[in-house]
């Protein structure tokens, strides 16, 4: 089946998303905005699959793509720290507090 001219340029600018997805994925330092890239990847991903009239393909980069291994990144990035803000803040206040300590002895 051809597809129409509306179809051509939607899959067209999808790719184009494709590529600035791929390169920011790269570029970025923060892994949660680079996890946040990959899932929005392959969301993209699949919207192009159903376009292009493969809904079990569509399926299953949803499922995987943007679940599953979404889904195992977050938790990575939690055991690993990442993700864990008030370590990091605590650990500044306490650092803080040790160095007035020091000066005022």
């Amino acid at each position: 089946m051809k597809m129409v001219d509306g179809q051509m340029i939607l899959v067209w600018i999808l790719l184009g998303f494709l590529i600035t997805c791929a390169i920011a994925a790269t570029v970025t330092k923060n892994l949660l905005v680079t996890v946040l890239i990959f899932m929005s990847y392959s969301v993209v991903m699949s919207v192009i699959w159903i376009v292009l009239e493969s809904p079990d393909l569509a399926g299953t980069e949803a499922a995987v793509g943007a679940g599953v291994t979404s889904i195992l990144f977050f938790i990575v990035l939690k055991k690993v720290g990442a993700l864990d803000t008030s370590k990091k803040k605590k650990h500044k206040d306490d650092s803080k507090e040790s160095d007035k300590n020091a000066r005022s002895e």
